[in-house]
């Protein structure tokens, strides 16, 4: 057994929340105590924290499900599993968009999905930085491959965005909702992100497209995130969500919303954007890359760009990119 088998295996065990002696990991690995303690470091090093036992046992701090390929597979409807080309489930990665980038570079077809425990090098829109503690959250992303020209991406971030909220009224969560035009958010608190990236290759256009969700954050590690948050596990409640059940459910409803958008683009699309839609109707200040300007927000046009009334009565229509919207109060 490989140095990583002998950690993953533990891992696997330790995952219930238990209490399991230095016999009983022996036995089951098997492993001597050394190579044990070892293990249990390379835990720590992943973000993690076995605690140790009197008699040299380990058990984790509280139960923890691991995100299981098999499992997801199970939950994916039929037309999700026709248009997958591969289901990938990574321990530790530096980012789930980066690695099916690096994919699509090397011509992987589209319906490639990526998932990740944790990420070092986990990115949001602007070049920020997305917390991504081990198990704590859905760190996933989707390589999807289109005919035509790069205007005929126009509003796929709200697309995929409504994939995400469906997802989430599914598990019970009622008041999702969508801030133009990547945002997840709950009562105001950032839930979860999107990042699109895209690219070309022998004359057709790919995207991946990235989504975080926050499902169970360490308080600790959440003193990184410079806005109001929140985690399904409080909007849920003590028992949370199945990470397993999410992903496929998200899965599912990324395959359907793409299918539709390869039909019609996000025209046919608006109508459902619209009872997300958490800035319709209210004052935003957009941050442009070189001004910024303030007005209501008048919803959003066939092909996915906000609406801005501006002071004098005109109203004006803004494209993704580099846009930041803020809700004034």
């Amino acid at each position: 057994m490989t140095n990583t088998e002998l950690e993953q295996t533990l891992l696997a065990i330790l995952a219930d929340g238990a209490e399991h002696s230095e016999r009983e990991l022996v036995e089951r690995l098997p492993a001597e105590p050394a190579a044990l303690t070892e293990a249990a470091r390379a835990l720590r090093d992943l973000g993690l924290e076995p605690r140790a036992l009197p008699d040299g046992g380990y058990r984790l701090a509280e139960p923890l499900e691991l995100l299981d390929r098999k499992r997801i597979a199970a939950g994916l409807s039929n037309d999700a599993r026709a248009r997958l080309s591969r289901l990938e489930v990574y321990p530790l990665l530096d980012s789930t968009n980066a690695y099916l980038l690096a994919g699509a570079a090397e011509e992987w077809p589209g319906g490639a999905v990526c998932l990740a425990e944790r990420q070092t090098a986990g990115r949001g829109r602007q070049g920020r930085s997305w917390v991504s503690p081990f198990g704590a959250g859905l760190f996933a992303s989707l390589l999807w491959r289109f005919d035509g020209q790069p205007a005929a991406l126009s509003g796929l971030s709200l697309a995929i965005g409504i994939a995400v909220a469906r997802t989430l009224r599914a598990l019970g969560v009622a008041e999702v909702g969508l801030k133009w035009p990547n945002d997840i958010l709950w009562r105001e608190r950032k839930l979860g992100g999107i990042l699109l990236e895209s690219g070309s290759s022998a004359g057709a256009l790919h995207v991946v497209a990235g989504i975080g969700l926050n499902v169970a954050l360490p308080r600790q590690e959440a003193l990184a995130i410079d806005q109001p948050w929140v985690d399904l596990r409080e909007i849920l409640g003590a028992e949370g969500v199945s990470r397993n059940r999410l992903a496929a459910l998200l899965i599912n409803e990324l395959v359907e919303i793409l299918g539709r958008f390869e039909q019609g683009g996000f025209a046919g699309l608006a109508g459902e954007w619209a009872r997300f839609d958490l800035s319709v109707g209210r004052r935003v200040r957009l941050r442009l890359p070189n001004a910024a300007v303030t007005g209501i927000v008048r919803g959003v046009d066939a092909s996915g760009a906000l609406l801005l009334e501006s002071t004098d009565g005109r109203v004006n229509a803004y494209l993704g990119g580099e846009i930041g919207l803020r809700i004034e109060p």
